[in-house]
Order: C-alpha cells, then sequence, then structure tokens
C-alpha cells in the first residue's frame, strides 16, 4: 500500500510547489494584488520579460508573425516575432541561429504582457556598440490612443547565455521599425500615435541610447487616411532626412533640420497596398527598398519584391521577386558584412503562422533573377504545428 503520510520533506516539497505555482500565476496574468485590470495606464508597466521559457509555458496561438531580424559581428542572427497578433492577448519571442538561418534555438526569451495589455509589433536591433536591442509597443486592449515603446539591451548577443537590462518606456507610439543612426551620431526612432493628429513621433538620443526625448511630429493631414504610419528615415547624402510612411498605400515626408520639423505627409510616386515595407542603406551605399509588386503598379499583399536605388530614391531599378504566394508581408532586413541581405517576413499568420527568411545579395537584385550562390529563399525561421493548421491552406 502506497504511504501517504506527510513527512517534513514531503511538506517542504509540498509549499515549495505550492510557492512556484503562485509565482507562476502571477507572471502568466500579469497582476499583482495591487493592479486593476479594467486601468489603462496598466500599460504603462513593462511586461514581463521571461527568460528561456520551458516550451509547455509559452501560450498556444493560432496565430503568429510580424518579424524582426538582426545580426551580430560574428554572425549570429536574432530573430523576433509575434504570437496572437492583432489581438488583445499579443506576446513576443526571441530566438536564435548560429549557422545562418538553417535552423532555429527554442525560445529565448518571451515578452508577456499583463493583463489586458497588448505587447505588439517588435522589432531587435544592433546599435554602433555592438549591442542588442529589443523593443516592442504596449496598448491596454488593442488600441487605446497613447500605446508605449519599451525596451530592453543586452551588451554581448554572442553570449551563451545573455544577460538583459532592466525594460523601460522610451516614449509614446508603436515603433515596429529600426533605428536610424545619423551621420553626426545621432539616434532617430520613429513610432506611431494611431490615426491621430501628428501621430508621427521622431525620437531622438544623443548618448548612444541613454536618453531619448521628442524631437519632431509629422502629420497626415486627412483623417481618412490615417493609420498604423509604420515610419521608417533615411539620410539622404545631402543630409536631409526622407521618411516613408504606410498611408494607405506609401507617402513620404522631408526633414532638412535632423527630424525636428517635417513636410506634409504626401502621397508617393512609388505604388504599394496597405502594408509594411522595408527600406535600408546598404553598405554600398544604395537603398534597398522590398516592397509588394511592381514600383508603378498597386497589388495586394503578394509578390514580395526587392530593389535598390543609386540615387537615393529617385529612381529604383532591378527587382528580385523573393515570394509570389498570397498573404506574404510585413518584411524586416539586415545586411551581413560579407554583403549577404536577410530579409524575414511572414505567410499566412493564421493557419500556418510561418516566420520565413530570404538571403540574397545586390548582385541578385539588379539582375531581377538568381544569379549569385548566396541565395536561398523561403527558408523556415518558425510556424505553427501542422495539427493547429486549417485543413483549407491556400497553395
Amino acid at each position: 500500500m502506497k504511504d501517504n503520510t506527510l513527512t517534513p520533506m514531503k511538506a517542504l516539497k509540498f509549499r515549495l510547489n505550492a510557492l512556484l505555482f503562485a509565482t507562476a500565476a502571477v507572471l502568466i496574468t500579469g497582476l499583482s494584488s495591487a493592479e486593476d485590470p479594467a486601468d489603462p495606464d496598466i500599460a504603462l508597466k513593462p511586461a514581463h520579460v521571461i527568460v528561456n521559457p520551458w516550451r509547455n509555458h509559452i501560450p498556444l496561438t493560432k496565430r503568429q508573425g510580424v518579424p524582426g531580424i538582426e545580426r551580430t559581428a560574428k554572425g549570429r542572427l536574432w530573430a523576433v516575432y509575434g504570437r496572437d497578433v492583432e489581438s488583445s492577448r499579443n506576446y513576443q519571442v526571441l530566438t536564435f541561429s548560429d549557422n545562418d538561418g538553417r535552423s532555429w534555438s527554442k525560445a529565448q526569451l518571451m515578452i508577456l504582457p499583463r493583463r489586458g495589455v497588448r505587447a505588439m509589433s517588435a522589432t531587435n536591433w544592433i546599435d554602433p556598440q555592438g549591442r542588442l536591442w529589443v523593443f516592442w509597443g504596449q496598448a491596454f486592449g488593442v488600441q487605446d490612443g497613447r500605446y508605449g515603446i519599451f525596451a530592453i539591451v543586452s551588451d554581448d548577443p554572442d553570449a551563451d547565455e545573455l544577460q538583459w537590462s532592466a525594460p523601460r518606456r522610451l516614449g509614446d507610439g508603436i515603433m515596429l521599425n529600426k533605428p536610424t543612426v545619423l551621420s553626426d551620431g545621432d539616434w532617430l526612432l520613429t513610432s506611431s500615435v494611431w490615426k491621430t493628429d501628428n501621430s508621427i513621433k521622431v525620437y531622438a538620443s544623443t548618448d548612444q541610447g541613454e536618453n531619448f526625448t521628442l524631437r519632431g511630429t509629422a502629420n497626415i493631414a486627412d483623417p481618412k487616411r490615417r493609420g498604423p504610419d509604420e515610419p521608417m528615415i533615411i539620410e539622404r547624402k545631402d543630409g536631409s532626412l526622407w521618411m516613408l510612411v504606410r498611408m494607405q498605400g506609401l507617402a513620404e515626408t522631408i526633414s532638412t533640420d535632423r527630424g525636428k520639423t517635417w513636410a506634409p505627409v504626401e502621397r508617393s510616386s512609388i505604388k504599394h497596398c496597405t502594408s509594411r515595407f522595408f527600406v535600408r542603406r546598404l553598405q554600398s551605399g544604395s537603398l534597398l527598398l522590398v516592397k509588394h509588386g511592381p514600383l508603378d503598379k498597386r497589388i495586394g499583399r503578394e509578390q514580395l519584391t526587392a530593389y535598390l536605388s543609386d540615387d537615393d530614391g529617385k529612381t529604383w531599378g532591378g527587382g528580385l521577386l523573393i515570394d509570389e504566394r498570397e498573404d506574404v508581408t510585413y518584411p524586416d532586413g539586415v545586411q551581413a558584412k560579407d554583403g549577404r541581405i536577410h530579409i524575414i517576413y511572414d505567410h499566412q499568420r493564421t493557419p500556418l503562422g510561418e516566420v520565413l527568411m530570404a538571403t540574397f545579395t545586390e548582385e541578385d537584385v539588379r539582375a531581377g533573377e538568381p544569379v549569385s550562390d548566396k541565395i536561398r529563399l523561403r527558408g523556415h525561421v518558425a510556424r505553427l504545428p501542422v495539427e493547429q493548421a486549417d485543413a483549407q491552406v491556400k497553395p
């Protein structure tokens, strides 16, 4: 017969298990006894950053995507992406690859918000000092009209066990895209307080990220055209700043005073659907643009294509088709020291939840077809379990 006597050792084990369960419950719910889940100011408090989460503690989801990618000086790739995206349960996970994306680690980090708060639209970035930043946005519910940019930093992103700073709030809005480092050393990051006057915020740091202050704003005049904005800044060779904006397609604005003031946001001549794009200056000095479809035709979220400009965005050429399928969205990218370009994006957030990576070179983009021996398309970063996928999957 089984001995059910409660020995002192069993009693201690029982109390420890109860304590662990209670701690986990607080982390999962995100609430302390003093917090009110109906108080919007809960979103001003940072999400829980859980290092090396056990896979069984990562909540299940039927929808994932909105990825970001970075690469360290030693070649480690870091990817961040959302789960339960576009819902009030949105949270983020971070993973890495030490073999150029052929395989990926288990989740190294989980950003799990407090109950009633959404942790959304994350991006990762290696700063000029070689530190890895992870940024994410928070909102009470799905949208709260204020939002907030949060960040953590790790000094050695190639370490076996990363050490992270405490999370801090940098400003209002949703960031989504990487910062831009100007020629004078200033860092600019953009955010959007969706659908408001002067919705686009430009924050600046002049001390390598120790402090961020609001430097300027940009405005979309017509309220009917406002949305998530998702702005990105390029410093042109003449010193002006060129910002591209999502505005029922692509829009643009210029600053000639380092981001303090911006011209009215106007429609761009580049045709695009209402979706995220990616633009960045490459090591060669050329600009890379990743968008949907041809430059002169607006199509849906399909035909993810890369273009190059040698004249600071006045004209574009090339046209490498990265993925022709429907429901391929939200590209982000980074260039390796050897010139290879990595673009991460998602495909069918539901039911597949695929996060994919394409690798190619400028040569491939200029030719408009694969010509180098470095090209690799549709590499898998993450995917929802097959058993979760709907039977009716688009080809």
